[in-house]
C-alpha cells in the first residue's frame, strides 16, 4: 500500500436522498471532528424534502461540496463520490448515520502506522429516530470466513478505506445494491488487509424509512453477491463452505417471523453447508428445532400477560 502524507486529506462521501430531518446531524458529526484536512462530498439525488435547504445552510463551509441532481440511487451516488474524492483516506457515511468524536483521527493514526491496511472499522452505537442510544455492536476482529458466513459484519458508519485500494477494486455494484457496502468490503478484503479498532467510532440509526427494512431484497442480493464472488475469486474449500452457509443464514435472518418453516429449512441447509460451524456460538442452534419459533412466540405472549419481560437481544443481524 502507498504511504500516507504526514497529514493526509480525508474525504467523507455522504450519499443523500430525502433525509433532510437527519442530514444536518450527519454533517455536523463530520465537521466537528478533531482532524483536518477533510473534504465532505454530499451526493444528493435531487431530494424533494428539506434536504436542499439544510445543505444551503452550509454554503459558507469551504470543506463541504454538494451536488444535487437526479441519480440511479445510493450506488450511483456513492460511485460519484468515489470518482470525485481527492483524499488518501475515504469514509462513506449514510445521511442518517453519524461519526463519534475522534473517529477520523483514530482512522488516520492507525492507517498511518499500518501501511499494509487497506480498510479499517470500529464499534458502533445504535440509535433511534430521536438519536437516543438503544444499543451497541462490537463486531469481532475481521475474518473473511466469519464475514462470508454472516457471523460478523463491518458497520459502514465506522469504516474507512485507503484510496489506493480503488486502483484494483471498483466501486459499489448496482447488481447487488441492497448489500453494496458488504460486497465492496469483501472485494477489498480479498486483496488487502482489513483491521478492526477496539473503539466506538460511529452511530447507526434505525428508522422506518431505511433500506435495511427491505429484508427480501437484502437476502436476494446477498445470495447474488456470494454467487458472483464464488465464480470470480479463488476461495479455498473452507472459505467456500462459509460462503454457502452465509447464503442460507441470510435467507433465515431476513425471512419474516411468520415464515418459521422456511427459516428452519434454511438453517438446516446452512448447517449442512458447513457442519462444524453449528458449534460456533454465533450459529442460532436453538432454532434448529422445527416449530420452536411459533411455540416460543406463544410462550412469550403468555409471559408478557403474566408480567414477565421477554428474553432475547436484537442487533443488525436479527435475534441471536
Amino acid at each position: 500500500m502507498n504511504q500516507l502524507n504526514q497529514r493526509p486529506l480525508v474525504s467523507i462521501i455522504v450519499p443523500s436522498f430525502n433525509q433532510g430531518r437527519f442530514i444536518a446531524e450527519t454533517i455536523d458529526s463530520i465537521l466537528s471532528q478533531d482532524y483536518r484536512p477533510i473534504e465532505v462530498l454530499v451526493m444528493d439525488g435531487a431530494s424533494t424534502d428539506e434536504t436542499l435547504d439544510v445543505l444551503n445552510s452550509y454554503r459558507d463551509v469551504p470543506e463541504l461540496k454538494c451536488l444535487s441532481e437526479p441519480d440511479k440511487g445510493v450506488v450511483d451516488a456513492v460511485n460519484k463520490g468515489l470518482a470525485n474524492a481527492t483524499g488518501q483516506i475515504i469514509g462513506i457515511q449514510s445521511s442518517d448515520d453519524l461519526y463519534l468524536p475522534g473517529a477520523i483521527s483514530s482512522a488516520v493514526d492507525f492507517m498511518t502506522a499500518h501501511a499494509d491496511v487497506g480498510l479499517i472499522y470500529g464499534d458502533v452505537e445504535l440509535i433511534d429516530e430521536r438519536s437516543q442510544v438503544i444499543g451497541k455492536d462490537c463486531p469481532s476482529p475481521f475474518d473473511l470466513k466469519q464475514f462470508l458466513g454472516r457471523f460478523t459484519y463491518i458497520p459502514q458508519p465506522t469504516a474507512f478505506l485507503r484510496s489506493g485500494v480503488l486502483q484494483k477494486v471498483a466501486g459499489w455494484r448496482q447488481e447487488v445494491s441492497y448489500v453494496a457496502d458488504a460486497d465492496f468490503w469483501i472485494r477489498i478484503a480479498v486483496r488487502h488487509r482489513v483491521a478492526k479498532l477496539d473503539r466506538l467510532m460511529g452511530k447507526y440509526r434505525y428508522h422506518s424509512e431505511q433500506r435495511d427494512s427491505q429484508r427480501a431484497k437484502i437476502a436476494r442480493d446477498w445470495q447474488q453477491m456470494v454467487a458472483d464472488l464464488l465464480a470470480s475469486e479463488e476461495f479455498d474449500k473452507s472459505t467456500r463452505r462459509f460462503a454457502k452457509m452465509g447464503i442460507h443464514l441470510a435467507q433465515y435472518r431476513y425471512a419474516s417471523e411468520s415464515e418459521w418453516f422456511k427459516r428452519s429449512i434454511h438453517l438446516y441447509r446452512a448447517a449442512l453447508a458447513n457442519p462444524s460451524e453449528v458449534l460456533n456460538s454465533s450459529f442460532p442452534k436453538r432454532e434448529l428445532i422445527i416449530g420452536r419459533e411459533p411455540i416460543w412466540r406463544i410462550l412469550s405472549r403468555l409471559k408478557r400477560r403474566m408480567g414477565f419481560a421477554p428474553r432475547g437481544s436484537q442487533n443488525k443481524w436479527g435475534t441471536l
